[in-house]
């Protein structure tokens, strides 16, 4: 018997996303291809439970950790968690569900503990290797886009990588959005030499002054940000990244990013 850990509202969005498979040879085709359906429950159960691929038990989820593996690896290549993110996005813009006034931007580190690309000394565990996540979120935390770095790089170094990758977001008639009105960001991004290509882009920097007290009090600005790192840490798989190639473990996180928007849909109605 197996648990359906993929709700219909993701499955519905990510099959036409699929890349299509080669067809069965007429002789000696082979064992019948595992369902897509079933691959995507073993990695989002992989993702919850934070188990190795070797660990998923395939009489729960209907397909092989290894298997999964496999279909994460097609998938993230085929570049389908970026697309899916985009078309949720426009979802909630069209719903008017997604505030891009205001965005907020963070990172938040991770042990990387089979080292790989991306990964570096870092400074706050020790010099042992690790990466970051960053994250841009909108006023109510929704993921708006999100990169993987070195657990050695500063913060700041990926601002503008970050504003840049934000995906031209559809939804309402018009031009698509890409930009935020403010920006927020804590002390650890302020840099003068930020501030006028942020301000280029059409973007305010609402960048905290170092040197200066925190204003706002306790409970006062909230971080929406470093709530959504908390959802997305709830993926125990997220917590300490396992995966030598970068690309998978970005993959990886860019499901959960699509989770939290879906789940964003689905509460608001």
């Amino acid at each position: 018997m197996s648990v359906d850990l993929v709700p219909d509202g993701l499955w519905e969005r990510v099959a036409p996303l699929l890349p299509g498979r080669p067809g069965r040879r007429f002789r000696y085709p082979g064992r019948l291809p595992v369902d897509d359906r079933a691959a995507l429950r073993a990695i989002v159960y992989v993702l919850r439970k934070g188990v190795s691929r070797r660990d998923v038990p395939a009489e729960l989820v209907g397909c092989s950790g290894v298997t999964a593996w496999r279909r994460l690896r097609d998938r993230t290549e085929a570049g389908v968690w970026p697309r899916l993110h985009e078309a949720l996005l426009a979802e909630l813009r069209a719903a008017g569900l997604l505030d891009l006034d205001d965005a907020s931007i963070d990172a938040s580190h991770i042990r990387a503990l089979k080292g790989g690309a991306h990964t570096g000394p870092s400074p706050v565990d020790r010099a042992r290797p690790g990466s970051k996540h960053h994250l841009i979120v909108d006023r109510h935390g929704t993921p708006l886009v999100v990169s993987l770095t070195s657990g050695n790089r500063h913060d700041v170094t990926q601002l503008m990588p970050l504003l840049d990758a934000m995906p031209r977001i559809r939804g309402l008639r018009g031009r698509p959005r890409h930009r935020p009105r403010r920006l927020f960001a804590d002390r650890g991004y302020d840099l003068a030499k930020y501030r006028r290509p942020i301000r280029a882009r059409g973007i305010t920097p609402k960048i905290a002054r170092r040197g200066t007290p925190h204003g706002s009090g306790p409970g006062k600005t909230p971080w929406v940000v470093e709530r959504t790192f908390a959802w997305l840490h709830q993926f125990k798989r997220l917590q300490i990244r396992y995966e030598i190639r970068a690309d998978l473990h970005l993959g990886l996180l860019q499901l959960p990013c699509n989770i939290i928007c879906l789940r964003r849909l689905r509460t608001s109605f």
